[in-house]
């Protein structure tokens, strides 16, 4: 079932719905815009998660999120509408059986223009500076596919799922994606989107669903 409603004014995201790309008896795909928060924080007033009520769509409980994109991290994100969809769905994350593909904008060419990422990622803090991840030979390992399409887009296929991956891969092979503050270019809205998501379903058939770029992408 596609809802093809265009995205609403950020003021009004507590209704959900017109965000829907996907909607069956066992999963949602929502397009998150850029500039909101998956899950509250310390300094986080207002996330997607105050915005689940009005995904219920006539059963009795909320959608459970099943994976998180960045605040400033527009696109495609996976939510359960039942127990047994949040157990399925679970496990083919741990299988690494739900593939990701992101498209970024980023400062200056890659070279080479395709390949394998494989650089550890840890995470550093200071009280002045707060917190980041970097690259480091002690970290967790870390492997992102990437490919430089036609218009300068970069297609990312993170293989692993560390905090801000792409973005500190980028910035690692010296390109750091259009407007990320902590990594590099910070000047703009960050021009990194999940583009798609590609989802085994029990029945053996693949869902495939894609976001349109935001519109500081497009």
């Amino acid at each position: 079932m596609l809802f093809p409603a265009p995205a609403p004014a950020l003021h009004d995201i507590m209704d959900l719905r017109p965000y829907i790309l996907h909607c069956d008896d066992a999963l949602i795909v929502l397009n998150k815009p850029a500039g909101l928060a998956v899950h509250p924080g310390p300094r986080t007033r207002t996330s997607l998660e105050d915005g689940l009520a009005s995904l219920r769509l006539g059963r009795r409980s909320s959608p459970t999120i099943m994976h998180r994109l960045d605040r400033d991290t527009a696109g495609c994100l996976l939510l359960a509408r039942t127990a047994d969809a949040r157990r399925w769905i679970t496990q083919a994350f741990e299988a690494r059986a739900i593939a990701k593909t992101y498209h970024a904008r980023v400062v200056g060419p890659l070279d080479p223009a395709e390949g394998m990422i494989d650089a550890p990622l840890a995470k550093i803090s200071s009280a002045g500076a707060g917190w980041r991840m970097l690259v480091r030979a002690d970290g967790d390992p870390a492997s992102t596919r990437y490919r430089t399409l036609a218009d300068g887009t970069i297609e990312l296929t993170p293989e692993t799922g560390r905090t801000h991956q792409l973005r500190v891969h980028l910035a690692h092979l010296g390109a750091p994606i259009v407007g990320d503050p902590v990594y590099g270019a910070g000047d703009g809205p960050l021009c990194l989107y999940a583009r798609a998501l590609r989802i085994p379903r029990r029945d053996g058939t693949l869902l495939t669903v894609e976001a349109p770029p935001p519109a500081h992408m497009a």
